[in-house]
């Protein structure tokens, strides 16, 4: 994938679409392509087409819509990613619907929007998630954290990966949660933002997950630790 800030005219975010109303795929389409740094490259109308046409060509960005006749866009975001792993998922529903939200987040995407959208909130998103970071609803996601917080019998098992973290990777992993950036974590634990990085980025890799948010969404699952004020590794 380009990277983060060099998409331009002759070099713009490659998008492709998947929505079943062929209306709303062409006014997608119609505003995407309305910017010098955006481009849709194709569009599909089934989960069977967008998983044999996607990966041909190699989008930066995939808008997908989360429901489908033939399934639903959580599946080709995981199938896609699974063959382009640098690939951004952005997912657009007319439903607010935490459910999938969570199943959204742990497929991978970067981001979950309401077809309620502006049109140019719209292609902020697609240009926020094309430069690697995550773009969600935040009204849903708030609601989704306090849903988890409140009924974590309802989500997936993840215990062992929870109790494979460190103390410090688990004080870490729910700041985290709590939306801290690196800076601020390293701050509140008198660590290097060097070494938050490294720490978030074994995390991660125990965790099995490959984003941030995913880990935030994981991070509901923990009781809140009491985090060091003292420094201290």
């Amino acid at each position: 994938m380009t990277e983060t800030g060099t998409f331009t005219e002759q070099n713009p975010i490659r998008v492709f679409l998947l929505d079943d109303h062929e209306v709303v795929r062409r006014g997608i389409t119609d505003l995407l392509d309305a910017e010098p740094d955006i481009s849709v490259v194709g569009d599909a109308d089934t989960v069977a087409h967008a998983l044999a046409r996607g990966p041909a060509l190699r989008p930066h960005v995939a808008v997908l819509d989360v429901r489908l006749p033939d399934g639903d866009g959580i599946t080709v975001c995981r199938e896609l990613r699974s063959r382009m792993p640098e690939l951004a998922c952005l997912m657009l529903t007319s439903f607010d619907d935490e459910d999938a939200l969570l199943d959204a987040i742990m497929a991978g995407a970067s981001g979950y929007v309401l077809k309620q959208i502006r049109g140019s909130d719209l292609v902020s998103a697609v240009r926020t998630v094309a430069s690697g970071q995550s773009m969600l609803d935040p009204a849903t996601t708030a609601r989704l954290m306090r849903t988890l917080r409140a009924d974590p019998a309802e989500t997936p098992t993840i215990a062992p990966e929870l109790a494979s973290l460190s103390p410090r990777e688990r004080d870490i992993l729910a700041l985290i949660g709590e939306g801290l950036t690196n800076r601020e974590i390293g701050h509140k634990l008198y660590l290097s933002e060097k070494t938050v990085k490294n720490h978030i980025s074994r995390l991660l890799a125990k965790l099995g997950v490959q984003r941030r948010v995913q880990a935030a969404v994981l991070a509901s699952h923990l009781e809140q630790p009491e985090t060091s004020e003292r420094p201290g590794r």
